[in-house]
């Protein structure tokens, strides 16, 4: 198969104006393939040569202007349209697809729970072409106009409003000019909640065995969809520019959610049938606000070339957040930020495979290169970015920019030039060399304090590692004693602002050193922080003293970073953690920092014989927060999500200590007697996901075996109960386990995509080193040659949960560089594991820094 350089759609560009597809996909035909009729109508500006893409199983017939062509011309997934005329034409294709069981093109799952069958398109990139065929590219805009045959009882969702014909038949209505990887259609006996709001029909979806979960969930998710809707009316000059606003949350996703216009497709894992923190409630309605943005940023004005995917997720990522903390109950988004989201910019920007926000359009040829720029830097590093930017230059000249930008190039294609033009309209600052700095270049500054007294007043200088200019706030914290509890607590002196890099003179405060001087107070900037040593040493010892959650967040990265830069023991951060993390009030810090100290710390960054004394840290670490949470009722874990009575224990507090209590038990007995008896001592009740996560740990440890996990699937036989089963029959400490894991995940071919993931995910543990060494030399071969059979999306969840991220040693990292150099390396699958080995790098370098 041929993927798109950028020079080819350039020159398909300047040949071609689409101007409308008519598409017919019936989904009547069987379990395996589908049938896909497409007419194009397009002009050509001149005579030339171009061509057609599409991915079938077979391709029946075309014709052009009336006339049949050869199918058997067909190149691949390109169809040659060779001397073309000037003037308007019609193409029509006919061809059999094959559904998909990897989430790209049409994804058919048929559900466990009851046998229902659920379709859906995910044509993200050049997937189009697994559906019908395209001129498959973000600048070729045109008219989509699709009608559906299904299986009777289905209904039918897509951009626009859909009705059903008397014969079986769905229609949607026809689209705004929009791009080829926004077509989508949505198909089966979806269970709905449906409502109006400004005029506008809205929906929300799933599949029947998870309506009871919807339901309970429903009036949530829909007063959020209303809150952003309304609040991006007040931000943006131009409307909401389609009919209806759908969010269906669909089977085995591979991402978080695709912004099609008009139907946003979500992971069902955002309807819960399982108790869940306020922080994971607070992430899925972010989720909501950042598709929702895209309506705007990547719908309504949509990249030229895929250089610029900045321009989409950067502005829906910062909007999504932003507009999340104005318009519901969800005011400290930008915590969870700090916490969830940044450390994945930094990371990212930090190896060898980092890139610019805005990359350089020749670093980005074709479409394969462009996928591999969906990450940490396109969405935190770019979000940060834009936060930096609105810090500077102001948010009424930043939004009036960017409703400029909207008004120029609605319903059609802009590039970063046009943007920062546009932004320019807005303001005296100079735009374009703040873009050249923040935009154009890589990796991560790093500002440090330095703090000095004299006489009766203090000053600080700021030394900057790296070129960015930065606009930060600095925090100065006191020690004050608590009268209440009699407890040494820290309270804000002050704030005030500085630019980076400054003038040479230091900035002077008046009376005496602070305990606590805090560079980037409020995390407006991108930039890693050092703090002095007077104020170092306060925060490794008052850090959950501190008063804002934000600001705690900041000191906590801060001492993530300098872990992961060698800087810091990896035994002092987890200290930290079981000092601080029992008085700690907020969720998404305490998830985050207990998350790096198991993943990273425990798992990674302490040699082996060390991992025991961890895991008994974090054990007793939970009980901590077990005891602080005792005492809820039954009424308590009843309650409307975000209504804990301050000072009560939090029930999502305590299930993130019960989550972590099951994941570093190195003993079986207390949580084999927590599954017999179907509860924790105080609560929770276990639901499905606290029982699979035991099993899974028990499965780990040699303590359970087949029998007991069938027993567990014959409870919980739905698609989640199918993916539990796979991570604890994978776990098992067995060579018969991983032999039968293995062949499973890279010879047979048959797992979906979540079934895959989840397979991988319960293989390598970092306890069974001995039992896994054998596979370590085995996953490159068999991981290239996967991924060259089944394609990016598999490439990418072998390269991120299959991969031996355990073995920290130099012999892993030597197999992993002699696999770099074979040529059957798919590009989705090399980049993965340029990261991955340069995560083993780095810690083993921590491990042999100390």
């Amino acid at each position: 198969m041929s993927v798109l350089t950028r020079n080819e759609a350039q020159t398909r560009a300047q040949l071609l104006d689409v101007h409308r597809y008519t598409v017919d996909l019936d989904l009547t035909t069987g379990e395996a393939t589908f049938d896909s009729t497409t007419a194009i109508r397009f002009t050509a500006r001149t005579a030339g040569d171009t061509f057609v893409e599409i991915k079938p199983e077979t391709l029946r017939s075309l014709s052009l202007d009336g006339q049949p062509l050869d199918p058997e011309r067909l190149d691949g997934n390109r169809y040659p349209l060779d001397r073309l005329t000037a003037g308007p034409h019609e193409l029509t294709v006919a061809a059999t697809m094959r559904y998909s069981r990897t989430g790209e093109g049409m994804h058919r799952f048929t559900d466990p729970a009851d046998g229902e069958t659920y379709v859906y398109t995910q044509l993200f990139m050049e997937d189009v072409q697994r559906v019908f065929a395209a001129f498959d590219q973000p600048d070729l805009k045109s008219v989509f106009d699709l009608t559906v045959t299904t299986p009777t009882g289905w209904t039918v969702l897509g951009n626009g409003v859909s009705t059903q014909a008397a014969d079986g038949r769905w229609h949607i209505a026809p689209t705004p000019p929009i791009s080829t990887y926004l077509v989508a259609v949505a198909a089966g006996p979806w269970h709905s909640v449906t409502t109006q709001h400004a005029g506008l029909p809205f929906g929300i979806h799933c599949r029947r065995s998870l309506a009871p979960h919807l339901d309970a969930d429903a009036d949530e998710i829909l007063d959020i969809t209303r809150a952003c809707y309304d609040r991006y009316h007040e931000k943006f000059d131009e409307p909401y520019p389609f009919d209806s606003y759908d969010q269906a949350f669909v089977p085995e996703f591979n991402a978080g959610a695709m912004e099609n216009p008009g139907l946003v497709t979500f992971r069902d894992e955002f309807v819960y049938r399982s108790a869940v923190t306020d922080t994971e409630r607070q992430t899925r309605a972010m989720v909501v606000a950042h598709e929702m943005a895209h309506m705007w940023f990547g719908d309504l004005v949509t990249l030229t070339w895929w250089d610029d995917i900045w321009l989409n997720e950067s502005f829906a990522e910062y909007m999504g957040y932003q507009t999340l903390t104005e318009a519901t109950r969800f005011t400290d988004t930008w915590t969870d930020f700090g916490v969830a989201r940044k450390g994945w910019g930094y990371d990212a920007d930090q190896r060898p495979s980092t890139h610019p926000v805005a990359p350089d359009p020749d670093a980005v040829p074709d479409t394969a290169s462009a996928l591999l720029n969906f990450d940490g830097i396109s969405y935190a590093k770019g979000a940060s970015a834009l936060r930096q930017l609105v810090a500077w230059l102001g948010e009424k000249d930043f939004l009036a920019g960017i409703n400029t930008h909207f008004s120029r190039h609605k319903f059609a294609n802009a590039t970063l030039a046009d943007f920062i033009d546009n932004l320019a309209t807005a303001t005296d600052r100079d735009v374009h060399t703040w873009a050249d700095a923040w935009l154009r270049t890589t990796g991560v500054d790093t500002l440090t304090a330095h703090v000095e007294t004299t006489g009766h007043s203090w000053n600080l200088t700021v030394d900057r590692a790296g070129d960015r200019p930065h606009r930060i706030t600095v925090g100065t914290y006191d020690h004050s004693l608590d009268t209440h509890t009699g407890t040494d607590q820290l309270t804000l002196r002050d704030r005030f602002d500085i630019d980076i890099p400054q003038d040479g003179t230091p900035v002077t405060q008046p009376g005496h050193r602070p305990d606590l001087v805090v560079l980037n107070d409020h995390d407006l900037t991108y930039a890693k922080i050092r703090l002095d040593p007077g104020s170092w040493d306060t925060a490794l010892t008052h850090l959950s003293g501190i008063p804002d959650p934000l600001t705690r967040a900041l000191v906590w990265n801060t001492a993530r970073d300098m872990v992961r830069d060698g800087e810091l023991h990896p035994t002092v951060h987890l200290t930290a953690a079981r000092t601080h993390l029992p008085y700690e009030t907020d969720l998404a810090l305490v998830q985050g920092v207990l998350g790096f100290a198991a993943t990273q710390i425990a798992d990674r960054y302490l040699p082996p014989q060390d991992r025991p004394t961890a895991l008994a840290t974090l054990t007793s670490l939970c009980r901590d927060l077990l005891r602080r949470t005792e005492g809820l009722t039954a009424k308590d874990w009843e309650q409307a999500p975000g209504t804990t009575t301050p000072g009560s224990p939090d029930p999502g507090l305590r299930l993130i200590a019960v989550r972590h209590f099951i994941d570093a038990a190195t003993q079986p007995d207390a949580i084999q007697d927590w599954l017999r008896e179907g509860t924790v001592p105080g609560g929770p009740e276990l639901d499905a996901e606290l029982r699979w996560r035991i099993l899974t740990r028990l499965a780990v440890l040699g303590a359970t075996d087949e029998t007991a996990i069938a027993h567990e699937l014959d409870k919980d036989p739905s698609a989640t109960g199918q993916e539990g089963a796979a991570r604890c029959r994978a776990a098992l400490p067995t060579a018969e386990a991983k032999a039968a894991a293995w062949q499973a995940m890279f010879t047979d071919d048959t797992l979906s995509n979540y079934l895959f993931t989840a397979t991988a995910q319960g293989f390598w543990q970092p306890g069974q080193s001995e039992l896994l060494h054998p596979y370590v030399a085995r996953y490159y071969p068999d991981a290239i040659a996967l991924a060259a059979r089944r394609g990016p999306a598999i490439a990418e969840a072998a390269g991120r949960h299959a991969f031996p991220a355990h073995a920290v040693d130099p012999d892993s990292i030597r197999l992993g560089e002699q696999a770099l150099t074979d040529p059957a390396l798919t590009p989705a699958l090399r980049r993965k594991l340029t990261d991955q080995l340069d995560d083993l790098r780095r810690a083993l370098a921590v491990r042999d820094a100390h």
